[in-house]
């Protein structure tokens, strides 16, 4: 099994591993959550791994706390627990998103996706089954990534790390900057739901009023059908007085 085979290996360990010349960055693209309070998006390694050389290895990516990237062992065997996500940050370090070269070819076809989202995982962050998983980033950072590749004789090469990676931050309600007329963005919102309520409880009263006029007035004179008249014969009595009506 590779976890057991890179636990063992020490041939080729961390001292001996090929650097690439090469250092992950955040994409440039104008992406919609390019940086969130729990992701961040990288361009993905293309052309960046020999083809003769890695291309029966696995190419993780490694999330570390910035502090402790210099620290990072590249011995240890990833998805298992010494590199699991679960364990992060208390571990410093954890190894995600593991593919072979073949889904980092150097030519870019139409409609390719070249990037990578970390954190983009929420099912598996709980779950010792999923050493590996791609989960939230628990807290700002700063992190640093870097892409290790390894094959079932342990780690045999790295990328330079990445710049300091610093997520969003949630802001309290109270600390959110007042607004030129003198509110608060969370009086804003507080004002916003408070009129939806209003308007939707002033439809619903206006439904109930139309329903009860219309059950009344259903029932009025004004609109209930009108009985039948019956017309009798009759005849005038100056008819009899004619011989003919006699016969």
């Amino acid at each position: 099994m590779l976890p057991l085979l890179l636990l063992l290996a020490t041939a080729r360990g961390a001292g001996a591993l090929t650097s690439i010349d090469y250092e992950p960055s955040l994409t440039e693209r104008a992406l919609a959550g390019r940086i969130t309070a729990s992701t961040f998006v990288l361009e993905q390694p293309r052309c960046v791994f020999e083809e003769d050389r890695h291309s029966a290895q696995e190419i993780w990516l490694v999330v570390a706390l910035d502090a402790a990237a210099a620290d990072f062992n590249a011995s240890a065997a990833p998805g298992t627990g010494q590199l699991a996500f679960q364990t992060f940050p208390n571990t410093t370090a954890y190894a995600t998103l593991n593919t072979t070269l073949a889904n980092y070819p150097c030519a870019r076809r139409p409609g390719d996706v070249t990037v990578l989202r970390v954190g983009s995982e929420t099912a598996c962050r709980s779950d010792p089954a999923r050493p590996s998983c791609n989960g939230p980033l628990p807290g700002p950072g700063p992190y640093r990534v870097k892409f290790v590749t390894w094959d079932a004789s342990g780690p045999q090469a790295e990328t330079s790390w990445s710049k300091p990676i610093t997520l969003k931050t949630a802001r309290r309600a109270d600390s959110l900057p007042v607004t030129a007329g003198g509110r608060s963005t969370g009086m804003i919102v507080l004002t916003s739901i408070l009129t939806i309520l209003f308007a939707v409880l002033l439809a619903c009263l206006v439904a109930l009023l139309a329903a009860w006029c219309s059950d009344s007035c259903g029932s009025s004179s004004l609109f209930s059908k009108p009985d039948a008249v019956t017309v009798k014969r009759y005849n005038t009595h100056h008819v009899y007085d004619q011989p003919a009506a006699r016969l």
